[in-house]
C-alpha cells in the first residue's frame, strides 16, 4: 500500500540508483463505546500501536529503455488491533501480517521497459531519480511494460494528492479507491504485468495480477490460477491554466471466492454462523472506480474519488467496502512560509452492499471487520494532517481521523485516532 518516495536529484543519465526510505508511524485512540465485541473488532479500551519500515531502493539500467529494481525492506510493528475493526483503516503503513520483531521481506523485484512510439521525431521528456525511477529521460508517447512483483496501486488507481502514506494521507479509504479490491498479498503486493500506452493527452493502462491462494492469504511463489484483470483510461486535462486528470478504472477478480447469500443459506439450514469459506466456488466479482486530481493554484489541489464492486461476494483481498467516495484538498505551506510543509484535509463515505450487511448482522467474519453482530450505518472518516518538514529530507507529520460507524456498526465509537509520523529519505 506504501508508495516509493521521490528523491531531489538532478536528471543526470545514471546506469544504476540506490536510494532508502524510513518510515515510523504511531497511533493511538482513547476508549469508546462498544456494547458488544467480535473476533474483528477495534478493540473498545484504550490502546497505541507503531510500526516501522525501512525500504531500499536498488536499480540498474539493462539496456535501452530497461530497468530492473529490488525493493528488499525491514519491517516491525502492528496496526491498531492487529489491523482488524475498520473497513476504512486508520494507516496505510499498516499491513494485515505484522510482528514485534523486525523481520526481511522482498515487497518489489520487477523489471520495467520503455519503448518509444514515433522514433526519431518524438518529444522526450526529463526523467529525475527517484525510488524505482533512474534519472534519464524517456519518449513522452510511449508504451510501458512492467513485470515481476510489485503493488497493483503502484500502477493504477494512483493521485497526486491521495495516494501515499509516507507522504499524504494515512486513511486507506483515503489514499486508494474503496471499493477496489485489488490483488495483493497480506501486505499488499504481488506477482503481475502491466502495459500502459501513453500519446499525447491520454493514457490507457491494462494489467493483470495474482490472487491470493485465499482471501487475504500469503503469495510465495507466481500462480496465475486465480487472479485479477484490470484496466484504466486515463485523461489530462488543463482548468483555468492548472493540470489535471480524469481516470476511470475497471476490474474483475476471478477465482474462489464465497457469496454472502449463499453463506447467509447454509448457516440456517445448519443453526449455525454464516462463514464464505464454506460455500467458496469460481466465480467473478467486478468493480470499478472514478479518480480525479485537479490543481486548483501552484499551493491548492484537490482529489476526489468514486468506487464500487458487486458486493455479493466477499472481499478477497483489500478491505470490506462496497461503495466509497473521498474527496479532499492538499495546500502547501507557501502562504506562511513553509514552501515544503504540507496540510492536508478529506473525508470518506463508505458502505456495504445488502448482502453483506446480511450477513455481518448474522454474525459473518470478514477479512477486516465482523463484530458478531451489526447494526447498520454508513462508516464515516474524517482525516487531516500537517506535514513539516525538519530538514531537507526529513519529515514529522501529526495526523487526526475521526472514525463514525467504524466497520458500519452504529453500535460502535465514534474513534478519534491520533497519529506521529516520521519519515526520512536518503
Amino acid at each position: 500500500m506504501a508508495q516509493a518516495p521521490a528523491a531531489d536529484t538532478a536528471a543526470q543519465p545514471r546506469d544504476w540508483e540506490w536510494l532508502g526510505q524510513v518510515t515510523n508511524v504511531t497511533q493511538a485512540h482513547p476508549a469508546f463505546t462498544s456494547p458488544y465485541r467480535g473476533d474483528n473488532s477495534l478493540d473498545p479500551a484504550r490502546r497505541s500501536a507503531e510500526t516501522t519500515d525501512v525500504t531500499l531502493y536498488a536499480g540498474v539500467r539493462l539496456w535501452r529503455g530497461a530497468e530492473a529494481w529490488l525493493n528488499p525492506e525491514l519491517d516491525q510493528g502492528f496496526g491498531l488491533s492487529n489491523t482488524l475493526g475498520a473497513a476504512g483503516f486508520p494507516s496505510g503503513e499498516a499491513y494485515k501480517i505484522g510482528a514485534n520483531k523486525p523481520y526481511w521481506r522482498l515487497p518489489r523485484a520487477f523489471v520495467r521497459q520503455v519503448i518509444a512510439l514515433n522514433e526519431g521525431d518524438g518529444k522526450m521528456e526529463p526523467v529525475e531519480a527517484a525510488a524505482n525511477q533512474l534519472a534519464g529521460s524517456r519518449p513522452a508517447d510511449n508504451v510501458t511494460l512492467t513485470i515481476g512483483k510489485f503493488g497493483v496501486p503502484d500502477v493504477f488507481d494512483t493521485n497526486r494528492y491521495a495516494h501515499d502514506p509516507r507522504a499524504d494521507f494515512l486513511n486507506w479509504s483515503m489514499i486508494d479507491a474503496g471499493a477496489f479490491d485489488y490483488a495483493a498479498d497480506s501486505w499488499g503486493f504481488t506477482y503481475g504485468a502491466a502495459a500502459e500506452w501513453t500519446q499525447g493527452w491520454w493514457t490507457l493502462r491494462a494489467g493483470v495480477f495474482q490472487l491470493s491462494p485465499v482471501p487475504n492469504g500469503k503469495i510465495i511463489t507466481p500462480k496465475f490460477n486465480q487472479q485479477m484483470w484490470v484496466t484504466e483510461a486515463e485523461a489530462r486535462h488543463e482548468w483555468r491554466g492548472r493540470p489535471g486528470k480524469v481516470k476511470l478504472l475497471w476490474f474483475v477478480n476471478h477465482g474462489r471466492m464465497g457469496a454472502y447469500r449463499d453463506a447467509i443459506e447454509l448457516a440456517r439450514s445448519t443453526n449455525g454462523t454464516p462463514d464464505t469459506s464454506l460455500v467458496r466456488r469460481v466465480a467473478n466479482n467486478a468493480g470499478f472506480a472514478i479518480n480525479l486530481e485537479q490543481e486548483i493554484s501552484a499551493d491548492l489541489g484537490f482529489f476526489l474519488r468514486a468506487s464500487a464492486n458487486s458486493g455479493r461476494r466477499e472481499a478477497y483481498e483489500f478491505t470490506e467496502i462496497n461503495r466509497s467516495v473521498s474527496l479532499g484538498f492538499s495546500l502547501r505551506g507557501a502562504a506562511w512560509g513553509r514552501t515544503e510543509d504540507t496540510v492536508g484535509v478529506g473525508a470518506a463515505f463508505n458502505s456495504l452492499s445488502a448482502d453483506a450487511r446480511a450477513y455481518f448482522a448474522a454474525g459473518g467474519m470478514g477479512i477486516l471487520i465482523g463484530d458478531g453482530a451489526l447494526n447498520y450505518a454508513p462508516e464515516r472518516v474524517a482525516e487531516t494532517y500537517y506535514s513539516a518538514q525538519l530538514a531537507k529530507q526529513v519529515t514529522l507529520a501529526i495526523n487526526y481521523q475521526y472514525l463514525a460507524n467504524p466497520a458500519h456498526n452504529r453500535d460502535r465509537g465514534p474513534v478519534s485516532v491520533y497519529g506521529v509520523r516520521l519519515h526520512l529519505e536518503f
